[in-house]
């Protein structure tokens, strides 16, 4: 809103200071700031909110250390990052952009998924919560939406063969966007031809069974969005994990944003000009700013826990992201920790299930799942447990941004 005020006062009356607005890292500073002022501020009035309201978490006995004085701690945290990136989005973003107008549904698909999950868990006396087909079937309607978007619809385009000479002779910028075109090209990382073609993965049968691309697009899409939301869901087990990890992962994939949707840096990277995706870096500034807020009260000991509501919100929007700037195919490294977390569950319940089966009693790999419970119970304190998957974090991310360049 702020954005279109400060644009007419430019366009009308030259405004000092105006456009400013116009700049993406004046607003994506600006989001930063506005965020996580936001989170700090009214994070507390939340919180007092919710302890006066009773809504408290209800914490399973799995026999670990500290656990019990978790119980009655507020939960449904995950409003705060809600509110705290949506309103500088509100304010400093281009609404008409298809990529923002994407990143703000996908907020609020998930977060009403995870707020009925914790509603029932809560009011309802229900610790199962929202049953998991019906939680799985929000995700896949919200997939097969994001999928539909950003396969058919006319603005989202890419130029693949961008040269900066090209650029600098043209006088209109539009002139750039109206030679991008439609495609359903990705990156692949660590290659020198780097791109690769969903279509690709149909037209082998025929040529003519391109047109139905969409038939393979749209599912992919559904299972990295679903995948992704579930892998933030185990992470957040401990204070600050699902959090701290996010706010990493999301200043990658901001980074990402902002060279995809810059003409030098595009070119000078040799990969994909996305016209209008530099849009997300805004969103990106205000996720990662509600992120780290939401953080001063999550660290341990957490005055608040984020909930599904937050958890499902996180990796949704993490996945749609990356969807948007094309490096969905980086999620297994530079979402490592969901990556870990996912595959420490499906292990332990697999193997468990198989020895069950052949000797009649069921054997662990690891002493609890998801992951970081194991290391509880070997006796690390959280606090350890949360910095060390933070450092991995860190290296992942950089291992991500450093696939731009080493291929």
């Amino acid at each position: 809103m702020l954005y279109y005020l400060f644009d007419f006062l430019e366009q009308k009356f030259q405004f000092p200071g105006a456009t400013l607005f116009q700049f993406l890292t004046f607003r994506a500073s600006l989001a930063v700031i506005l965020s996580s002022s936001f989170t700090l501020i009214y994070g507390r009035i939340i919180i007092r909110f919710l302890k006066n309201k009773q809504i408290g978490e209800s914490v399973r006995d799995l026999g670990l250390a500290g656990q019990t004085e978790k119980t009655g701690t507020p939960t449904m945290g995950g409003i705060i990052i809600i509110l705290g990136t949506l309103i500088p989005v509100l304010l400093l973003a281009q609404l008409d952009n298809i990529y923002i107008l994407l990143l703000i549904l996908t907020t609020l698909a998930m977060g009403l998924i995870g707020f009925i999950d914790d509603y029932i868990k809560i009011f309802k006396k229900n610790k199962e919560g929202l049953k998991g087909k019906f939680k799985v079937a929000g995700q896949i309607l919200l997939g097969v939406f994001v999928g539909a978007v950003l396969y058919f619809h006319p603005e989202v385009t890419v130029k693949e063969e961008l040269r900066v000479e090209a650029v600098a002779k043209t006088t209109n910028i539009q002139e750039v966007f109206s030679t991008a075109k439609k495609s359903t090209l990705t990156t692949i990382p660590l290659l020198k031809d780097n791109e690769f073609d969903y279509s690709d993965l149909i037209s082998w049968i025929s040529e003519d069974l391109k047109a139905y691309t969409w038939m393979v697009f749209i599912p992919i899409v559904v299972f990295i969005i679903v995948a992704v939301s579930n892998g933030a869901n185990l992470t957040d087990g401990i204070d600050g994990l699902a959090a701290g990890s996010s706010a990493i992962m999301v200043l990658a994939l901001g980074i990402f944003a902002w060279v995809s949707g810059n003409l030098i840096f595009s070119d000078y990277l040799n990969i994909m000009y996305i016209p209008k995706v530099g849009e997300v870096v805004i969103f990106v500034a205000a996720f990662s700013g509600a992120l780290i807020g939401f953080l001063w009260f999550n660290t341990f000991p957490a005055t608040i826990f984020m909930g599904d509501t937050g958890s499902l919100t996180i990796g949704g929007v993490i996945a749609v992201i990356a969807l948007i700037v094309r490096k969905e195919l980086l999620i297994p490294l530079l979402c490592g920790i969901f990556l870990i977390e996912n595959l420490s569950v499906i292990l332990q319940v697999g193997y468990f299930k198989y020895t069950r089966k052949k000797t009649g009693v069921g054997v662990r790999i690891f002493k609890m799942a998801p992951l970081h419970h194991h290391y509880q119970k070997i006796g690390l304190h959280e606090s350890k447990i949360v910095t060390r998957f933070w450092i991995i974090g860190i290296l992942l991310a950089v291992l991500s941004i450093v696939t731009l360049k080493i291929r």
